[in-house]
């Protein structure tokens, strides 16, 4: 009568211990799935939150794709909103040049230009040398990249503008990014929102401009303003320290 009782104490000690075994094999698995953290993560201070749901970055590249490949919205980005969308810009550009944070001789980068607005804008206003970056490119004017890891030599551009930082999954790699390839004196133009959410296909939230001061880690914030830029509420203006500037 004592050896059933041995016997699955036997058997419940060999089954646990096996289960805890698999759960520990299965560890290291599980972690090479989860997308790696960013760079310079941002301190929770709660004004700048990543949204959930994004399995892999392959996930996220494909969400990002669906909105850029939509063949509505391209056929209404090439036609009904490219006049509009260039004058508004262009008006942006024109205030920037006022302000001697653009020049005609600056080199340009529009991210996440999608079908190149922001670029024809640059060159209607006198910024010739310039090219925008998307998942997906639209010759002559933007040309294929991720903005997470721009397809550009380090120090490459005088300008860099965006206004798809809450499509960011990766801020601080986004904006390391954008330090990396603006020379020194460089300047870079965000559009935010921050007065309302941004659209479903947006990876972060942004609730002040404090997260940007804080990654924007080569740079000094030197202009914060209204605008009504498509939604977007707030035009915040950086400019990356020269190699002898102290932070």
């Amino acid at each position: 009568m004592k050896a059933k009782p041995l016997l699955l104490k036997s058997f419940l000690l060999t089954f646990f211990l096996s289960l805890a075994f698999l759960l520990l094999t299965l560890q290291p698995n599980i972690r090479k799935t989860t997308n790696p953290p960013p760079q310079n993560p941002v301190s929770g201070n709660g004004d700048l939150r990543i949204r959930p749901g994004y399995k892999s970055y392959e996930a996220y590249i494909q969400r990002q794709l669906d909105k850029t490949l939509n063949p509505k919205l391209r056929k209404i980005w090439t036609t009904r909103d490219w006049d509009r969308k260039i004058d508004v810009f262009a008006k942006f550009f024109e205030e920037l040049k006022q302000k001697h944070l653009l020049a005609n001789d600056s080199k340009a980068l529009c991210i996440g230009a999608r079908v190149g607005q922001e670029v024809a804008a640059l060159r209607r206003v006198g910024v010739s040398d310039s090219v925008g970056i998307d998942l997906v490119p639209y010759p002559p004017l933007v040309v294929k990249g991720d903005f997470h890891n721009q397809p550009f030599e380090n120090e490459t551009f005088d300008f860099e503008f965006s206004n798809v930082f809450d499509h960011a999954l990766y801020p601080s790699k986004f904006v390391g990014e954008i330090e990396r390839t603006l020379r020194p004196g460089g300047v870079c133009v965000l559009h935010v929102a921050l007065s309302r959410r941004a659209d479903k296909y947006s990876a972060n939230d942004l609730y002040s401009v404090r997260p940007l001061v804080e990654i924007f880690r080569a740079s000094e914030m030197v202009d914060v303003r209204r605008v009504d830029g498509f939604g977007l509420d707030t035009e915040v203006v950086f400019r990356k320290r020269k190699k002898n500037q102290r932070s």
